[in-house]
C-alpha cells in the first residue's frame, strides 16, 4: 500500500511541475511578444535574463520524450528565421524583428536543455 501511495504522490508532483512549466511557456511567449511591441519599456538585460530563465525552466520540466524531436526542429526553424532581416519591411518590420528575436532568446535555452537530454539518452542506450 505504501508504495502505491508514494507513486501517486510522485506522479502528482510531476504533473504539477509539468503544469507550471506549461504556463511558464505561455508566459514566456507572451512576455516576448509584449516586449517586442513595447521595445523601450524594459531594459534589454532584464528582458534577456527573464526570457533565458523561463526558457531554461521550460526545457527542463515541460517536454516529454515524444515532444523532443518536434521541439528541436521548431527551435531550429526559429533560429534560422531569426537570421532574416525583417526590419526591411516598412512599418511593422522592426516590431516583427524584435518579437522574433525575443522568442528565439526564450526558446534557445530550452533547446539546449532538450538537446542535452536527447544526447544523454542516446549515449546511455
Amino acid at each position: 500500500m505504501a508504495k502505491k501511495r508514494k507513486r501517486s504522490v510522485s506522479k502528482k508532483t510531476s504533473m504539477e511541475i509539468h503544469q507550471v512549466a506549461h504556463y511558464t511557456f505561455f508566459a514566456g511567449i507572451l512576455i516576448a511578444i509584449i516586449a517586442g511591441l513595447f521595445r523601450n519599456v524594459v531594459t534589454p538585460q532584464v528582458l534577456v535574463t527573464t526570457l533565458v530563465i523561463l526558457g531554461f525552466f521550460v526545457g527542463l520540466f515541460n517536454l516529454t520524450a515524444k515532444e523532443t524531436q518536434p521541439f528541436l526542429l521548431a527551435a531550429l526553424a526559429l533560429m534560422l528565421a531569426g537570421i532574416v532581416n525583417l526590419g526591411l519591411i516598412p512599418g511593422v518590420g522592426l516590431y516583427l524583428r524584435s518579437i522574433l528575436s525575443n522568442i528565439v532568446v526564450f526558446v534557445v535555452p530550452g533547446a539546449i536543455i532538450v538537446g542535452m537530454k536527447a544526447i544523454w539518452k542516446l549515449a546511455s542506450d
